[in-house]
């Protein structure tokens, strides 16, 4: 029954104050019980003569209070147990309920202290004797209604109501079957005290009760196995139908219930071995919903640690940052899935495995060592963006484990891609299912995209560029998450400074951070691996052979794959830039830009690394040292793609394909990328038309004064 709101349960209200009758409002006695008095007490008469009067505290005053309207006095709201009619009294049942008999229905969880002598109770009948008909009153209670009693004789399995005669010293019971025409019924819960799940450990052997919400449902080959989250952490509860057969299959995921079972360990874990759950109604539910959800909030609250790093724009950035940090916490807190999407290059891959490393022991933590394996994936996109491809194997993966696991869906996690108009068809598929997503990436942001996103972190927001990769920014978020996780992902912001080429003031300051460990070739290798590797393991994630690129397991194993991968990278780019580097045409702009176009398509292996966009940055690699000091464009075409790579020139290449698209409405065009870095796409057919354009979009570029050094 609810406190009432008015007095909080007390039955009174405080309407005002009146001197003490026991000191006369001085808030002093001289006069006290020595048998009461402590040394305080005695001490404080010696020295002042007098005391704190025990009645007013010393105050001088005490309250004036009357009984509360709202509850007429009683504290709390008694409902009827039948109709739920509100009472004046501390009554069970209104006066309409109370003129016919009350049937009491006991809870699978009660046992024989939750009898009363004299109710009446309904019952099964279980076996019969030459002496009485054994009844079932619950799984656990079973009493005798004697022959003496019996005016007929009931069949096994026939429900009857009975009279609770007797409880003999024995704990027998001694029944009485009572004929009812009329009749009310109230079901009778076991009354336990409400246990945290937190606080299961210490309870092992003993009947408990929880209140939670329902995270996950799963069926095993014996029990069903229901997940339980209060505001305190999770437990596994366990319910035994038939071998392999649902139990309480009224009972899904997201349902506020009252779990009532005896903890149990099970391979040194806590699990409750449930002998009654109920789906808790509105009022309850919705209590014990906002409990867990402050419970949660509060402690999903990040960390807010000082940055690795001095940099203005992420100090813009920190309360965007912090909110994906919070969001990640509260979705491992409630064991939602979290799915992290990453592009598959050096500064996807750091920043996805920033991110991973720090949830990881949080996942285990709040859900069991096995949780990493059902709720996290870790998942590769080939394109800078979220594709469809990407969003149909993710609901795909999602839907069948809401189907067979009873999980919730996921969080989508994008790293590294997110931020472009190219994203939003997947966006709105993910939306429909009502997939959450943030996003953590450094391209050129439009507008369009945060309608779909519960947070979303971009340089572009605060004044930044490109040049703040993602790894750097998705490392200070996983310090936010679990500081702890540093010491291990403290190299990767530089890892993903080189092999994004940033020039930003943060790359050079990162680089210099772990300089004691890692020389500037050391990072360029990791780099180079981690695309190498990533080529070969396309829309796997590879975690052990990424964890060893990286650094994170055996140092000895990670300077040997890391040489291996870096000998074999170079030699395939060194062979295709023999075949490729004498069939770039190069033409001098008017604008004083040094265009070099090639034909990836026909001029450079195909299906091999390095693909057609790593190709074209390592041509434009071997462009710029070549023309040195002036400004460099190569574009690297297919027959309907083209990949732009440039140096000190003014380029917005999602302005370009947004033009484009205008002025060639036939070609398909699609694309964008960083403002100066990018690919675009178009229809075979309008090859020529597309790329003339876009020649004379960068004739009318702009050029840097001071070059970029490369």
């Amino acid at each position: 029954m609810n406190l009432c709101d008015k007095c909080r349960g007390k039955g009174y209200l405080v309407v005002g104050e009146k001197p003490c009758p026991n000191c006369n409002g001085s808030g002093e006695t001289e006069s006290i019980s020595l048998g009461a008095a402590s040394d305080k007490d005695m001490l404080a008469l010696i020295e002042r003569g007098s005391t704190k009067c025990t009645v007013c505290h010393g105050t001088g005053k005490i309250p004036v209070t009357e009984s509360c309207p709202a509850c007429a006095g009683l504290g709390r709201e008694y409902l009827c147990v039948v109709c739920a009619t509100k009472l004046s009294s501390k009554k069970e049942l209104c006066e309409r309920c109370a003129k016919k008999p009350l049937v009491h229905i006991l809870d699978q969880a009660c046992d024989g202290k939750d009898l009363v002598v004299g109710d009446i109770y309904q019952g099964k009948v279980s076996g019969l004797a030459n002496f009485g008909a054994f009844v079932d009153l619950s799984d656990g209670v079973r009493g005798l209604a004697h022959n003496k009693y019996l005016k007929n004789r009931p069949e096994v399995g026939e429900t009857i109501f009975v009279t609770l005669r007797n409880i003999l010293p024995n704990g027998n019971l001694e029944l009485e079957p009572a004929e009812l025409k009329e009749y009310n019924t109230v079901e009778v819960e076991k009354d336990l005290p409400i246990s945290k799940a937190a606080e299961l450990q210490k309870l092992v052997g003993k009947s408990i009760m929880i209140k939670g919400e329902i995270i996950q449902v799963k069926q095993t080959g014996g029990p069903t196995i229901f997940t339980v989250a209060d505001d305190s952490g999770l437990v596994f509860c366990a319910a035994f139908e038939r071998a392999g057969v649902r139990a309480y299959a009224d009972i899904d995921s997201d349902m506020m219930v009252r779990v009532i079972g005896e903890v149990t360990l099970r391979n040194n874990q806590v699990q409750i071995e449930i002998k009654s759950m109920k789906r808790l109604s509105c009022g309850d539910a919705s209590a014990v919903k906002d409990q867990i959800e402050q419970a949660i909030d509060k402690r999903a609250e990040p960390s807010n640690p000082v940055f690795l790093v001095q940099s203005e724009i992420m100090e813009r950035l920190r309360p965007a940052m912090l909110a994906v940090a919070k969001e990640i916490r509260r979705a491992i807190l409630k064991s939602q899935p979290i799915v992290v999407r990453h592009h598959a290059d050096a500064d996807g891959i750091t920043a996805a495995v920033a991110i991973e490393t720090a949830i990881m022991p949080l996942i285990k933590e709040a859900g069991g060592p096995d949780a990493e394996y059902h709720n996290y994936r870790r998942a590769p996109s080939k394109a800078p963006f979220y594709e469809l491809e990407d969003v149909t194997k993710d609901l795909t993966y999602a839907l069948e484990d809401s189907t067979r696991h009873g999980q919730k869906m996921p969080l989508i996690v994008l790293m590294d891609n997110g931020s472009t108009e190219e994203d939003v068809p997947a966006m709105r598929q993910a939306q429909v299912y009502g997939l959450e997503m943030l996003v953590v990436d450094h391209h050129h942001p439009h507008k369009i995209v945060d309608q779909y996103l519960i947070a979303h972190v971009n340089p572009a927001h605060q004044g930044g560029d490109f040049g703040l990769t993602t790894g750097m920014l998705a490392t200070e978020i996983a310090r936010m998450i679990y500081p702890d996780c540093e010491s291990k992902i403290k190299h990767f912001p530089a890892v993903s400074a080189v092999g994004d080429r940033s020039e930003a003031p943060e790359a050079g300051l990162y680089i210099k951070l772990v300089e004691d460990k890692y020389r500037r070739e050391d990072l360029k290798k990791i780099a180079l691996a981690l695309d190498y590797e990533a080529f070969w393991l396309r829309f796997n994630e590879g975690r052990g052979l990424i964890n060893d690129i990286l650094c994170l397991g055996r140092l000895d194993r990670h300077q040997k794959i890391v040489e291996l991968l870096c000998e074999q990278a170079n030699a395939a780019i060194d062979e295709q830039l023999r075949a490729s580097m004498g069939n770039v045409k190069s033409t001098t702009l008017p604008n004083g830009i040094i265009m070099n176009v090639l034909d990836v398509e026909n001029f450079a292996h195909k299906f091999t690394f390095p693909p057609p966009g790593k190709t074209s940055g390592e041509v434009h690699d071997r462009l710029c040292q070549k023309y040195a000091g002036k400004p460099v464009v190569t574009i690297g075409y297919g027959p309907d793609f083209a990949v732009l790579r440039s140096r000190a020139v003014k380029m917005n290449i999602p302005q370009m394909v947004k033009e484009l698209m205008e002025e060639i409405p036939n070609g398909g065009v699609s694309g964008g990328g960083h403002l100066v870095v990018g690919s675009i796409k178009f229809v075979g057919g309008m090859r020529k038309d597309v790329l003339a354009k876009l020649a004379e979009k960068i004739a009318a570029c702009g050029v840097d004064e001071v070059p970029i050094k490369t």
